[in-house]
Protein backbone atom coordinates (compact mmCIF):
# COMPACT_ATOMS: atom_id res chain seq x y z
CA UNK A 1 0.00 0.00 0.00
CA UNK A 2 1.76 3.11 -1.23
CA UNK A 3 1.07 6.72 -1.97
CA UNK A 4 2.31 7.15 -5.54
CA UNK A 5 3.12 10.45 -7.20
CA UNK A 6 2.85 10.15 -10.98
CA UNK A 7 3.54 12.00 -14.20
CA UNK A 8 7.23 12.71 -13.90
CA UNK A 9 7.35 13.08 -10.11
CA UNK A 10 9.54 10.60 -8.25
CA UNK A 11 8.15 10.93 -4.73
CA UNK A 12 7.04 7.58 -3.31
CA UNK A 13 5.84 7.22 0.29
CA UNK A 14 3.77 4.70 2.21
CA UNK A 15 0.06 5.27 2.66
CA UNK A 16 0.58 5.51 6.41
CA UNK A 17 2.60 8.67 5.80
CA UNK A 18 -0.64 10.41 4.92
CA UNK A 19 -1.31 10.62 8.66
CA UNK A 20 1.92 12.52 9.33
CA UNK A 21 1.26 15.09 6.64
CA UNK A 22 -2.04 16.46 7.80
CA UNK A 23 -3.71 17.98 10.81
CA UNK A 24 -7.04 16.25 10.37
CA UNK A 25 -6.24 13.00 12.14
CA UNK A 26 -8.91 13.67 14.77
CA UNK A 27 -11.70 13.40 12.18
CA UNK A 28 -12.64 9.76 12.60
CA UNK A 29 -15.45 7.54 11.44
CA UNK A 30 -16.58 3.97 11.88
CA UNK A 31 -18.55 2.12 9.27
CA UNK A 32 -22.20 2.77 10.19
CA UNK A 33 -24.83 0.05 10.00
CA UNK A 34 -27.09 0.00 6.99
CA UNK A 35 -30.31 1.87 7.46
CA UNK A 36 -32.78 4.29 6.01
CA UNK A 37 -31.70 7.88 5.48
CA UNK A 38 -33.15 10.85 3.69
CA UNK A 39 -31.75 13.98 2.18
CA UNK A 40 -31.22 15.95 -0.96
CA UNK A 41 -28.34 16.09 -3.38
CA UNK A 42 -27.26 19.65 -2.64
CA UNK A 43 -26.47 21.59 0.50
CA UNK A 44 -26.96 25.12 1.71
CA UNK A 45 -25.78 27.20 4.63
CA UNK A 46 -22.37 27.50 6.23
CA UNK A 47 -19.68 24.83 6.22
CA UNK A 48 -18.18 23.84 9.55
CA UNK A 49 -14.72 22.83 8.31
CA UNK A 50 -13.75 25.91 6.25
CA UNK A 51 -14.59 27.57 2.98
CA UNK A 52 -16.29 25.58 0.24
CA UNK A 53 -15.47 28.22 -2.40
CA UNK A 54 -11.69 28.35 -1.89
CA UNK A 55 -9.37 29.43 -4.69
CA UNK A 56 -6.38 27.29 -3.66
CA UNK A 57 -5.03 25.20 -6.54
CA UNK A 58 -4.07 21.59 -5.72
CA UNK A 59 -0.78 20.89 -7.51
CA UNK A 60 1.50 19.29 -4.90
CA UNK A 61 1.83 15.91 -3.25
CA UNK A 62 1.56 17.51 0.18
CA UNK A 63 -1.77 19.15 -0.67
CA UNK A 64 -3.26 15.80 -1.72
CA UNK A 65 -1.82 14.04 1.33
CA UNK A 66 -3.57 16.57 3.55
CA UNK A 67 -6.88 16.36 1.68
CA UNK A 68 -7.31 12.61 1.19
CA UNK A 69 -8.52 10.50 4.14
CA UNK A 70 -5.76 8.64 5.98
CA UNK A 71 -5.88 5.50 8.17
CA UNK A 72 -6.26 7.59 11.34
CA UNK A 73 -9.40 9.28 10.00
CA UNK A 74 -10.89 6.01 8.72
CA UNK A 75 -11.21 3.94 11.89
CA UNK A 76 -12.77 0.57 11.11
CA UNK A 77 -11.61 0.63 7.46
CA UNK A 78 -8.51 -1.04 6.03
CA UNK A 79 -6.36 1.17 3.75
CA UNK A 80 -5.69 -0.24 0.28
CA UNK A 81 -3.69 2.32 -1.70
CA UNK A 82 -3.38 5.99 -2.52
CA UNK A 83 -1.87 7.98 -5.37
CA UNK A 84 -1.65 11.39 -6.98
CA UNK A 85 -0.91 12.45 -10.53
CA UNK A 86 0.04 15.91 -11.75
CA UNK A 87 -0.71 16.61 -15.42
CA UNK A 88 2.43 17.84 -17.19
CA UNK A 89 0.46 19.36 -20.07
CA UNK A 90 -3.15 19.97 -18.97
CA UNK A 91 -5.65 20.79 -21.68
CA UNK A 92 -7.13 24.30 -21.81
CA UNK A 93 -10.75 24.39 -20.66
CA UNK A 94 -11.74 25.75 -24.07
CA UNK A 95 -10.80 22.41 -25.65
CA UNK A 96 -13.07 20.45 -23.31
CA UNK A 97 -16.68 20.57 -24.43
CA UNK A 98 -18.05 17.08 -23.80
CA UNK A 99 -20.07 16.30 -20.68
CA UNK A 100 -18.81 12.71 -20.82
CA UNK A 101 -15.18 13.87 -20.63
CA UNK A 102 -15.84 16.30 -17.78
CA UNK A 103 -12.35 15.77 -16.32
CA UNK A 104 -10.67 16.88 -19.53
CA UNK A 105 -9.22 20.16 -18.16
CA UNK A 106 -7.90 18.68 -14.91
CA UNK A 107 -4.43 19.67 -13.72
CA UNK A 108 -4.08 16.94 -11.09
CA UNK A 109 -5.90 14.01 -9.52
CA UNK A 110 -5.51 12.09 -6.28
CA UNK A 111 -7.30 9.09 -4.78
CA UNK A 112 -7.30 6.88 -1.70
CA UNK A 113 -9.08 3.55 -1.28
CA UNK A 114 -10.28 1.70 1.81
CA UNK A 115 -12.15 -1.57 2.50
CA UNK A 116 -14.34 -2.87 5.33
CA UNK A 117 -16.48 -6.01 5.51
CA UNK A 118 -16.43 -6.48 1.74
CA UNK A 119 -17.36 -2.86 1.04
CA UNK A 120 -14.95 -0.59 -0.82
CA UNK A 121 -14.78 3.18 -0.36
CA UNK A 122 -12.92 5.18 -2.98
CA UNK A 123 -12.10 8.87 -2.47
CA UNK A 124 -11.04 10.97 -5.46
CA UNK A 125 -10.04 14.59 -5.88
CA UNK A 126 -9.88 16.08 -9.37
CA UNK A 127 -8.16 19.46 -9.34
CA UNK A 128 -8.57 22.32 -11.81
CA UNK A 129 -6.70 25.54 -12.53
CA UNK A 130 -9.40 27.78 -11.03
CA UNK A 131 -12.91 27.81 -9.59
CA UNK A 132 -14.56 28.50 -12.93
CA UNK A 133 -13.00 25.42 -14.53
CA UNK A 134 -13.99 23.28 -11.52
CA UNK A 135 -17.58 24.55 -11.56
CA UNK A 136 -17.84 23.87 -15.28
CA UNK A 137 -16.53 20.33 -14.78
CA UNK A 138 -18.97 19.72 -11.94
CA UNK A 139 -21.87 20.92 -14.09
CA UNK A 140 -20.80 18.60 -16.92
CA UNK A 141 -20.48 15.64 -14.56
CA UNK A 142 -23.96 16.32 -13.20
CA UNK A 143 -25.39 16.50 -16.73
CA UNK A 144 -23.62 13.28 -17.69
CA UNK A 145 -24.82 11.40 -14.60
CA UNK A 146 -28.46 12.53 -14.93
CA UNK A 147 -29.27 9.28 -16.75
CA UNK A 148 -28.65 7.28 -13.57
CA UNK A 149 -30.97 6.74 -10.60
CA UNK A 150 -30.58 9.46 -7.99
CA UNK A 151 -29.37 8.53 -4.51
CA UNK A 152 -30.70 10.50 -1.56
CA UNK A 153 -27.47 11.28 0.29
CA UNK A 154 -27.83 13.94 2.99
CA UNK A 155 -25.66 16.92 2.01
CA UNK A 156 -22.72 18.38 3.87
CA UNK A 157 -23.83 21.94 4.73
CA UNK A 158 -22.51 24.54 2.33
CA UNK A 159 -21.32 22.03 -0.27
CA UNK A 160 -23.02 21.55 -3.64
CA UNK A 161 -23.40 17.84 -4.31
CA UNK A 162 -25.35 15.17 -6.13
CA UNK A 163 -25.41 11.38 -5.84
CA UNK A 164 -26.55 8.47 -7.96
CA UNK A 165 -26.45 4.69 -8.32
CA UNK A 166 -24.72 3.06 -11.27
CA UNK A 167 -23.34 -0.28 -12.40
CA UNK A 168 -19.80 -0.45 -13.79
CA UNK A 169 -17.77 -3.56 -14.49
CA UNK A 170 -20.53 -5.75 -13.09
CA UNK A 171 -20.49 -3.99 -9.72
CA UNK A 172 -23.31 -1.86 -8.36
CA UNK A 173 -22.11 1.37 -6.79
CA UNK A 174 -23.24 4.53 -5.05
CA UNK A 175 -21.44 7.61 -6.32
CA UNK A 176 -21.37 10.98 -4.52
CA UNK A 177 -19.94 14.06 -6.28
CA UNK A 178 -19.17 17.28 -4.40
CA UNK A 179 -18.07 20.65 -5.82
CA UNK A 180 -15.64 22.62 -3.63
CA UNK A 181 -13.66 25.59 -4.85
CA UNK A 182 -11.11 24.44 -7.41
CA UNK A 183 -11.77 20.71 -7.04
CA UNK A 184 -14.40 18.07 -7.69
CA UNK A 185 -14.44 15.50 -4.88
CA UNK A 186 -15.98 12.06 -5.29
CA UNK A 187 -16.83 9.15 -3.03
CA UNK A 188 -17.75 5.77 -4.49
CA UNK A 189 -19.11 2.84 -2.49
CA UNK A 190 -19.14 -0.60 -4.08
CA UNK A 191 -18.23 -4.23 -3.45
CA UNK A 192 -20.07 -7.44 -2.69
CA UNK A 193 -20.37 -6.48 0.97
CA UNK A 194 -21.77 -3.03 0.29
CA UNK A 195 -25.37 -2.14 1.11
CA UNK A 196 -24.93 1.11 -0.88
CA UNK A 197 -26.32 2.94 2.11
CA UNK A 198 -26.62 6.73 1.66
CA UNK A 199 -25.88 7.13 5.39
CA UNK A 200 -22.43 5.59 4.85
CA UNK A 201 -21.70 7.98 1.98
CA UNK A 202 -22.82 10.92 4.14
CA UNK A 203 -20.65 9.79 7.05
CA UNK A 204 -17.59 9.55 4.80
CA UNK A 205 -18.35 12.93 3.23
CA UNK A 206 -18.29 14.49 6.68
CA UNK A 207 -14.71 13.24 7.02
CA UNK A 208 -13.64 14.09 3.46
CA UNK A 209 -14.93 17.67 3.13
CA UNK A 210 -13.21 19.15 6.22
CA UNK A 211 -9.91 17.57 5.16
CA UNK A 212 -10.15 19.17 1.72
CA UNK A 213 -11.01 22.51 3.29
CA UNK A 214 -8.10 22.30 5.74
CA UNK A 215 -5.73 21.35 2.94
CA UNK A 216 -6.91 24.34 0.91
CA UNK A 217 -6.38 26.65 3.86
CA UNK A 218 -2.88 25.36 4.66
CA UNK A 219 0.06 27.56 3.65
Amino acid sequence: MRFRMGSGAVVLVTLAALATGCGAGSDTTTKPPAGDSAGTGSGSGGSAGGKADFGTVFTTEERFKQALPDPASMAGWTPRDASARIEEEPKPAGQCASDTDWECARIARGDANFEAFGEEADFEITAFADKKAAQDACRKEKNWSAKYTKAQVPPVPGVESHAYYRNAGGLDGLHLTMCLGTVVAEITLEGEGSSLDPATAHSLAQVFVPRIQKAAAAS
